[in-house]
């Protein structure tokens, strides 16, 4: 905790150029062990003595500020110089905390934070070996200057002048600032993860330089360049080339996105220190010699996102498959920047819960994100109003009056699957207060008792089945929302039983929301209402709701027509029930709507459209075109825990147990699925052998392997069967 130290801003606010803080340091002795503990209202970078201090990129991280700011301890021993005068520099950039953010309206809950000054909450402990230590925190005595980050914001990028210098420096002022929401780093720190080089350098039909790394990645790009002073170097981003190969990005919006390097004499690196940008093409406005004199040495994308160890492996006999999968992969990881958001590009990359909760099982088999998900949930409960409703995003900067089924559901929903994921029940205690308060925020805001009516919401979001000027299909909102309505009651339930909780008033509200649900939607009009009913169990008979389901889904030429809410359970209620077949069906189609559609247009992530790039190769808009959302790649945890087979045994969470049941498919070819657990390597394997399916399994726990149909118990070890 920081207790020896004052907030401090610039005695005059600079605008738009990132202020540096810094203090002049003198060691008294021989120095043992040094700390440096830092948090701001903007985004960071420390150096002690010209030498970055720690990995964290973008720190402190995005949380609720208005309840919670993180703060980090960094051992930089090595870093000091004893004997000798150290500078300890800080740039503050406005970061999540002070950019214009939720560009397409008006913010004021941003507004607030924009009003705030540039501020700084700095130690340095430094102990020395004959038992005595110092403190030196940030107060008056600090000094603040303009850096060379002459612009830096979230949406708009970032501009550095190598060329500045000044000697103008003012001394730094006390305030006020907000101590009592200060909590130790909770969440995985954002890392510089990997590089990625240039692929090819493009002359457009327009006639412009386009750098194409070949994927869609999230970070930024370092430049090494030999350059005279006053050369620059200004570059844009874009997702995607147009039909005719012109560089193209209407869809970033409001968004600038600017990376303009101002160059000094000689060789030279350069590379964003404190925003990032979402990019595969990267159009080069101005070079030292002109765009034409760039090559493709100069430029290495730099991958950025929170620091997540790889757990899950997916590989089959589909090229195109496997494609997707690793567009899934990619999108997680340029969403997962220390947030859950939805894209990473425009003006928006937001925490929008319903994303997050659609993804949440997938997220967890790709990546160990217990401690990701952990902090975000808590900036969840922090954000959860009074009456305990739950926002579109989080952290709630859109403050609706009305939360929406399904994206307020992520209140229930992304708990239950990282307990199931890991088996640590500590996330349903932390959250479970607000699990309840989510469930009761329903039972007093429905017009109908047991059913949720009256409401607002985004309902089948993308929904292909949606009447001509509506973003909603055509599912009954009404129908979605008390589905989901039982989901969260059944899984506070089943949280309670963990947690040894009284739980009856919940199962009493679960079965009377059943029986009124049943009562109240008889039938189903929708492909996503029949997934709802069948895979939720709220349907008189499931099973006929999924046969409904089959039956809509061959009468539209075996095509899904689900938006956000059906389709990521639609493969599942179909395999579930019997049809299997179909469910491969959907998920190998190559045609417009599918999940291959946009790896066939070169996609190399997740769209926010199935048809983002139509047929002919126009956009499906520039208003809403994100060629990175991540929320359609929930089709991987079908992947891993049908297809595969994978899957934690809900009694024995975090793969302590594990049910491993393959349904193989011969048009697949063969595939295997590999997950990291807790408990150590579980590995499904299946290929075809002439008419045969030969399944190799490994598992390091008890285990039910299921093969057509017969369960066989066993022991940990390695199994291999034939069908």
């Amino acid at each position: 905790m920081i207790q020896d130290a004052k907030w401090i801003r610039p005695a005059v606010e600079l605008g738009d150029v990132v202020p540096e803080f810094f203090k002049k340091i003198t060691p008294k002795g021989i120095v043992e062990h040094a700390y440096l503990t830092i948090t701001g209202m903007g985004v960071y970078e420390a150096r002690l003595n010209g030498e970055r201090v720690g990995e964290f990129i973008m720190a402190p991280g995005w949380t609720t500020y208005k309840k919670r700011l993180q703060y980090q301890t960094y051992d930089v021993t090595e870093l000091i110089r004893e004997g000798k005068e150290n500078i300890l520099q800080v740039l503050l950039g406005k970061g999540w905390y002070r950019s214009r953010l939720v560009a397409w309206e008006s913010c004021p809950a941003q507004d607030v934070l924009r009003a705030k000054p540039a501020g700084l909450l700095a130690e340095l402990e430094i102990y020395y070996v004959n038992g005595s230590f110092e403190i030196i925190g940030t107060d008056s005595d600090w000094q603040v200057r303009e850096s060379q980050v002459r612009f830096s914001e979230i949406y708009d990028g970032e501009i550095f002048d190598a060329t500045f210098t000044t000697d103008e420096v003012q001394n730094a002022v006390e305030f006020d600032g907000p101590d009592d929401t200060l909590i130790e780093q909770e969440g995985e720190e954002v890392h510089e993860i990997e590089h990625v080089a240039v692929q090819r350098i493009i002359t457009t039909p327009a006639g412009e330089k386009v750098l194409d790394f070949g994927q869609e990645i999230t970070g930024y790009v370092q430049v090494c360049v030999t350059a005279r002073k006053g050369d620059e170097v200004d570059l844009s981003f874009g997702e995607v080339l147009d039909a005719e190969g012109n560089f193209y990005n209407a869809n970033y919006r409001s968004a600038k996105c600017m990376y303009r390097y101002i160059c000094r004499d000689g060789e030279q690196t350069y590379k964003p220190l404190l925003t990032f940008y979402g990019f595969r093409y990267v159009r080069i406005n101005a070079f030292p010699g002109g765009p034409g004199a760039a090559c493709r040495d100069n430029f290495t994308g730099i991958v950025v996102h929170s620091d997540l160890q790889r757990t899950g492996w997916l590989a089959t006999g589909d090229p195109l498959v496997n494609r997707l999968i690793s567009n899934a992969l990619w999108s997680q990881k340029c969403n997962f920047l220390d947030v859950p958001t939805d894209c990473p590009q425009r003006d928006e990359r937001l925490g929008w819960t319903g994303d997050a909760q659609v993804f949440a099982r997938t997220a967890c088999y790709n990546y160990d994100t217990e401690r990701f998900f952990r902090k975000w949930l808590g900036d969840l409960a922090a954000d959860q109003r009074e009456d305990g409703a739950v926002g579109f995003v989080i952290p709630d900067l859109l403050q609706a009056e009305k939360p929406s089924a399904a994206w307020g559901d992520a209140a229930t929903i992304v708990p239950w699957e990282v307990y199931l994921a890991y088996g640590d029940a500590g996330v349903l205690s932390r959250q479970f207060a607000c699990m309840k308060w989510w469930v009761d925020y329903i039972t007093n805001a429905t017009t109908k008792q047991y059913l949720w009516t009256g409401g607002e919401h985004f309902a089948d979001w993308l929904g292909l089945d949606a009447p001509v000027g509506s973003y909603k299909g055509s599912s009954r909102e009404n129908l979605i929302a008390t589905a989901f309505y039982a989901y969260s009651t059944e899984l506070v339930v089943k949280a309670g039983k963990v947690l040894g909780e009284d739980v009856a008033e919940y199962e009493d509200l679960y079965r009377n929301i059943k029986a009124a649900f049943r009562e109240a939607y008889p039938t189903y009009l929708t492909q996503t209402e029949c997934v709802l009913a069948a895979h939720f169990r709220l349907a008189e008979d499931p099973s006929a709701a999924a046969a409904q389901l089959a039956r809509m889904v061959h009468e539209a030429g075996d095509r899904l027509q689900t938006g956000f809410v059906g389709t990521p359970y639609l493969l599942h209620v179909l395999s579930d029930y019997g049809y299997q077949d179909l469910a491969y069906t959907l998920l190998l189609r190559k045609e417009y709507p599918s999940w291959l559609y946009p790896v066939t247009k070169g996609a190399t992530t997740i769209w926010e459209h199935w048809d983002g790039i139509m047929e002919d190769g126009s956009f499906w808009s520039e208003d809403m075109n994100s060629f990175n959302h991540y929320a359609y790649g929930s089709v991987l945890d079908w992947l891993y825990g049908v297809a595969a087979g994978i899957r934690p045994a809900e009694e024995a969470p975090g793969y302590e147990k594990v049910l491993i049941a393959p349904h193989p498919d011969r048009r697949l070819g063969w595939m295997e699925a590999r997950y990291e657990s807790r408990q150590g390597r579980i590995i499904s394997h299946w290929e075809y052998v002439g008419d045969a399916v030969r399944y190799e399994i490994t598992t390091p726990v008890e285990a039910e392997i299921t093969i057509a149909g017969e369960t066989h118990c066993v022991t940990p070890g390695s199994y291999l069967f034939y069908d």
